[in-house]
């Protein structure tokens, strides 16, 4: 057999340029990640200097210790109402121009599945920052789907540039995406599980390396600006068999309630305006929320302040339930005005609220009583798991956004399995 073998080689020569060819793809993996990182980091850092400049705080500071819930508050209410207006202008008019004058765009999942199909780099690059300006100046949407955009592109364009096969391409894109992801949250694992769990649905061990390694490239270049922190400060938080079996019960109705708005928020994207008309819806909506903020400050932006107060227990039921319902109403009224951005951190918002009126609830029936962070984190991540169709994301930014105990692992992993879970045997039984 080793004859036969030998006599094979032989009789197939190797390329002059068979190494040449072998680096191109591991470069590339490197260079994307280099990419994201760096573009990730500006984006981010365009973000926080238009968030300071637009509410008229930390101006000597673009990384500061003031949070943007904090310095929406301290802004008065009118000038909530002025940046909103002056918010809904520019998502109207950007997107309008996007649209009439630009190529199509192509998503990123659409881009993965189909590697020969070249995502504008115009058109894509207005949209990524027209999500970034109008995140800034309050959207609720999130603003984690720019940076994810950008590295898609950076990949796609590269893998290209180098004549490497569609399938490196397809591996390229969806790396840039989890990668741009991991650098602008500083969420390196999930990055790349989110490559391997949503955009390609593979766990194929090359797919994997490259996936990691390009994520944590990102992540760490994103330091240099952004420093090395988590997103949320988590209290110490106690788990117990009260939370397990609170996990177990609520974990269904994260469920159902997930994909109800996962649901309404494709139902808003698909509804919205894609003509001059888009002008008008965007002023409105986010006039409206603007009013809204000024009764409401916690409705501005992605949703990570009211997050944050819940992990503090600084929420009251009353308040939570107010938010809840506000913040449904005002994510669904801005995507389907025809603004664009991330549903990440507005779902975990949304399921922490959720969280809080339930725990409250659970507290209150006599049971060892629980801290109401330890809901909150439970909440956002189930919730976040069904609302996006992706469980091991979710939890993979659980823990990489608050750093949580493993012992958080159980409720957590309890709560996502089973609202998994109710989620399709509800679809199943609905589609009867």
């Amino acid at each position: 057999m080793s004859d036969a073998v030998s006599a094979a080689s032989r009789s197939t020569p190797v390329p002059r340029d068979f190494h040449a060819i072998a680096w191109r793809f591991p470069v590339a993996i490197a260079a994307t990640g280099l990419f994201a990182g760096i573009s990730g980091m500006l984006l981010a850092l365009l973000l926080h200097a238009l968030q300071h400049i637009a509410f008229g705080y930390s101006l000597d500071a673009i990384i500061g210790p003031i949070s943007f819930l904090e310095g929406v508050q301290h802004a008065s209410p009118m000038r909530r109402l002025i940046v909103l207006l002056t918010c809904g202008a520019i998502a109207g008019v950007g997107w309008w121009l996007v649209y009439r004058f630009g190529r199509p765009l192509v998503a990123i999942r659409k881009a993965v599945a189909n590697p020969e199909l070249e995502m504008p780099i115009i058109s894509t690059l207005g949209h990524a920052l027209l999500q970034i300006i109008t995140v800034a100046l309050g959207s609720p949407l999130g603003r984690e789907v720019a940076p994810r955009e950008v590295g898609a592109l950076f990949g796609g364009w590269l893998g290209r540039k180098l004549k490497l096969s569609l399938e490196q391409v397809q591996i390229l894109i969806a790396c840039g995406a989890g990668a741009g992801l991991a650098a602008v949250y500083n969420v390196p694992f999930a990055g790349a599980v989110f490559v391997l769990e949503v955009l390609l649905v593979t766990f194929n061990t090359q797919v994997a390396a490259a996936a990691l390694f390009t994520s944590a490239i990102a992540a760490y270049v994103a330091w240099l600006g952004l420093g090395d922190a988590s997103q949320y400060a988590l209290p110490p938080l106690q788990m117990g068999i009260s939370l397990v079996v609170w996990a177990a019960i609520c974990g269904p109705i994260f469920g159902v309630a997930g994909l109800h708005y996962g649901h309404l928020a494709a139902w808003a994207r698909k509804a919205a305006p894609r003509q001059r008309q888009i002008i008008l819806w965007c002023v409105g909506a986010f006039g409206l929320l603007g009013v809204l903020s000024m009764a409401f400050p916690q409705l501005l932006g992605n949703g990570k302040g009211p997050i944050q107060l819940g992990l503090n227990g600084g929420v009251s039921t009353q308040l939570a339930l107010t938010l809840l319902v506000l913040k449904l109403f005002v994510t669904t009224l801005c995507l389907r005005a025809g603004a664009e951005g991330g549903l990440l951190t507005p779902g975990m918002t949304i399921g922490a609220l959720l969280a809080l009126v339930l725990g409250s609830l659970w507290n209150m029936l006599g049971f060892s009583p629980i801290a109401m962070g330890a809901f909150a984190l439970i909440g956002a991540s189930a919730f976040l798991a069904v609302s996006m169709n992706m469980p091991l994301t979710a939890i993979a930014l659980a823990f990489g956004f608050t750093g949580a105990n493993q012992d958080f692992y159980i409720p957590i992993l309890i709560a996502v399995s089973l609202a998994t879970m109710t989620a399709k045997q509800y679809s199943r039984f609905g589609s009867r």
